[in-house]
């Protein structure tokens, strides 16, 4: 197993690495929209949600994959009347490429957020 890191996703908020790679899959941990300078992002769930994808993207590049690689997308809302507004930036990234994916409703996430979204890809061949 591999811990993987990146300065180009906020940091690890506690004792957790921002990925683990193992047999060549990457188990991304949950990204909140935080910025790479550990920032908490302001606005609309899709500004949100974009800055989330972009940390997972981070993430996966360090780790020798990407977005196509994901095979499986857990999402967490804290209010599922978030759902619509999520889901149109998530089909804007997975509109060829269609992981498995789950989407909850939580009472509550870490640092209040909003939504976090947790990701298992493969490395790229």
């Amino acid at each position: 197993m591999t811990p993987v890191s990146t300065k180009l996703a906020p940091p690890a908020a506690a004792s957790y690495s921002q990925a683990m790679k193992a047999n060549n899959f990457v188990y991304v941990s949950g990204q909140i929209p935080y910025t790479p300078d550990n920032k908490p992002v302001q606005g609309s769930i899709s500004e949100k949600a974009e800055q989330v994808f972009q940390n997972v993207k981070n993430i996966l590049a360090e780790s020798n994959s990407s977005l196509d690689n994901i095979v499986k997308v857990n999402v967490f809302l804290a209010d599922m009347k978030n759902f619509a507004e999520f889901n149109s930036v998530y089909a804007k990234h997975f509109h060829t490429h269609k992981p498995a994916r789950s989407c909850v409703g939580v009472a509550s996430l870490p640092l209040n957020v909003d939504l976090e979204m947790e990701v298992i890809a493969v490395e790229k061949n």
